[in-house]
């Protein structure tokens, strides 16, 4: 299996509703139009694909410069921990590695922590910086 990484933010409803869908992520396909609109209005997008399948993605918000917000990181169940999103996660610090600021906010589970520790991101919760989010 070759996975081919692409940079274009124009990607069709169908494969991002079924990605999202497939990941759990009802809260993005509730509205898929608006879902597609946040995609190509990103500051970054990184898809990964199989031939014609979308199998993963991750999507950066931010000024690109100071500070960006790694806002999605997934990939469809059957492709996981064959190194797709670390392989999409180094793209994107390597693309920004001058950034000062690389942010995320995530689910808390034993998996999810290793993989961004193990990808040099440092929980809030353990130092001296705070983390606070307002959810509507």
């Amino acid at each position: 299996m070759k996975i081919n990484f692409n940079n274009s933010k124009n990607i069709n409803i169908e494969p991002l509703e079924k990605l999202y869908n497939d990941v759990q992520w009802y809260a993005y396909t509730k509205d898929v139009k608006v879902l597609q609109q946040a995609i190509s209005q990103s500051l970054d997008v990184i898809s990964a694909w199989d031939r014609e399948e979308l199998v993963g993605l991750i999507r950066v918000v931010g000024d690109g410069l100071t500070i960006i917000f790694i806002q999605d990181i997934l990939v469809l169940n059957a492709y996981q921990n064959q190194g797709i999103a670390t392989q999409l996660m180094q793209q994107i610090l390597k693309k920004y590695s001058d950034v000062r600021q690389k942010v995320l906010l995530t689910e808390e589970a034993p998996d999810v922590r290793h993989f961004y520790e193990k990808n040099d991101f440092h929980s809030c919760d353990k130092g001296s910086t705070v983390a606070f989010a307002k959810f509507s």
